[in-house]
């Protein structure tokens, strides 16, 4: 038998339309691989609980579909860049691939092993396989990259267009193992894991479910998907963040759906938006990419950044001034204000929120309690199954106003406006709000139109500074 290819998974948890693994498979036998990467070695944040469970239960459904091909999965913990080359030779591979990664620490990283494996001896080849257009193919005409996004999407269309028509055979190509035990890495089970359990399917089959369910019903997408008590949005957000499936076979799938697609389109190319940016702006977690946002008086706790939740319900959570106080409420869903608290706590309960709701609990903490949207980009990261290093930073220095394409910067949306003209019959407050109406429903924790005229004034500020 020839010596095998080693192939790394990484966030490409599928069989089907896997550019890396397609290419293992032409060469022979193959071995498989998946690192949970300690975040010392990769200078990057470790996974939220809500997304390290969908990771873990990725991992499973991927090992069995991999075990009937009779190809390995070899699990292990720690530093890749002294485990890929451990791995390479214990298993005898005379090649190693991968998809890429877009992140500045996990790209140089790669680029670093790539070269260290050459070294060695073996062949390295890396492929496209989670972004629809790769970073360095859609520019401005000087060359540079776009920092708004209709621009972006004009630039960008063609070439995702033309991808998705290059897709092949979806089904998998013939995989060839050893037929050894796949080793599975023990799942994490965050405190409110049967939530999620009970909305969820992670892995490649649920992925492929969701995009059918989604399929079947989207006539009528682009006028209900802003209906919060409806479930109109596809529901492939965290299945595209594990890779579960590709982004460019669900282009090619709903390209055809006449106006709908068309809306949907432009949701998978603002993701792709996002992660253009960060290839650009690797801090985008920590820093303002509008730096005269650095003056704005963001109220701000350096030891809340950084704790994980750790299985406590906010529900219990309590402050002892007025900043831990109303982060507190805010998480807790514990505002007054009905739309804002509906929200919160569907994402703890569900590990997902509609967006439109997203941005509405987004524009209250940052703008109405003039908390820091660190606090929320962080909260978001523990709490959502589809948190991405690219996604859940851009969005949310899209609503604070810091960000790429803020503009206006100053939009503050009104919570009562929005569950009026989105939820209009209250469907969506009462179904996670069941003591709302009650006395048992706290008051206001803050005035809309004070904060909202305090907010303006401080916006207002930063411009003129």
């Amino acid at each position: 038998m020839s010596s095998p290819t080693l192939m790394w998974f990484r966030d490409d948890l599928r069989i089907r339309d896997n550019p890396a693994l397609a290419w293992a498979a032409q060469r022979g036998p193959l071995v498989a691989l998946l690192i949970d990467e300690s975040s010392a070695a990769t200078g990057t944040r470790p996974l939220g609980a809500a997304a390290r469970w969908w990771w873990g239960r990725s991992v499973e459904k991927l090992s069995e579909s991999l075990a009937v091909l009779g190809v390995p999965l070899l699990h292990r913990s720690g530093d890749p860049a002294r485990i890929v080359p451990e791995v390479a030779g214990a298993v005898g591979a005379a090649a190693v691939t991968w998809n890429r990664r877009y992140h500045a620490p996990l790209r140089e990283m790669d680029a670093r092993m790539k070269a260290d494996l050459r070294e060695r001896g073996l062949e390295v080849h890396s492929h496209p396989g989670f972004l629809l257009t790769e970073p360095w193919e859609v520019a401005t005409a000087s060359g540079t990259p776009y920092k708004v996004y209709t621009p972006f999407a004009r630039a960008a269309f063609g070439l995702a267009a033309e991808h998705a028509d290059a897709l092949g055979d979806p089904e998998p190509a013939a995989l060839h193992g050893d037929g050894a035990v796949a080793e599975v890495p023990e799942a994490a089970e965050p405190g409110w894991a049967g939530g999620l359990a009970e909305l969820w399917t992670p892995g490649e089959q649920g992925a492929r479910e969701r995009l059918d369910s989604f399929m079947e019903g989207i006539d009528g997408y682009a006028s209900g998907r802003d209906n919060i008590a409806a479930h109109a949005t596809s529901g492939l957000s965290p299945h595209l963040r594990f890779g579960e499936i590709s982004v460019l076979r669900v282009w090619a799938s709903i390209s055809g759906a006449g106006e709908d697609a068309g809306v949907f389109l432009g949701e998978l190319l603002w993701r792709d938006f996002a992660w253009h940016r960060l290839y650009e702006l690797p801090d985008m977690a920590t820093r303002n990419v509008r730096p005269q946002f650095d003056r704005f008086g963001w109220a701000w706790d350096a030891s809340e950044i950084g704790k994980l939740c750790d299985g406590r319900n906010p529900l219990n959570a309590t402050g002892d001034d007025s900043f831990h106080r109303d982060f507190a409420a805010w998480r807790a869903g514990r505002t007054g204000i009905p739309l804002v608290d509906a929200g919160m706590r569907e994402l703890w309960a569900t590990g997902t929120m509609h967006n439109r709701v997203r941005m509405v609990v987004a524009s209250f903490l940052t703008k109405n309690l003039q908390i820091h949207w660190r606090h929320g980009e962080q909260w978001f990261w523990e709490t959502l199954v589809d948190a991405d290093p690219a996604s859940n930073p851009f969005n949310w220095q899209w609503a604070a106003g810091s960000g790429d394409d803020a503009a206006p910067y100053f939009r503050i949306f009104n919570p009562e406006t929005q569950a009026k003209k989105f939820d209009p019959e209250g469907i969506y407050v009462r179904r996670w709000i069941p003591e709302y109406g009650t006395d048992g429903y706290p008051e206001p924790i803050v005035d809309l139109k004070e904060s909202r005229r305090a907010a303006l004034d401080a916006y207002e500020a930063v411009k003129q500074g």
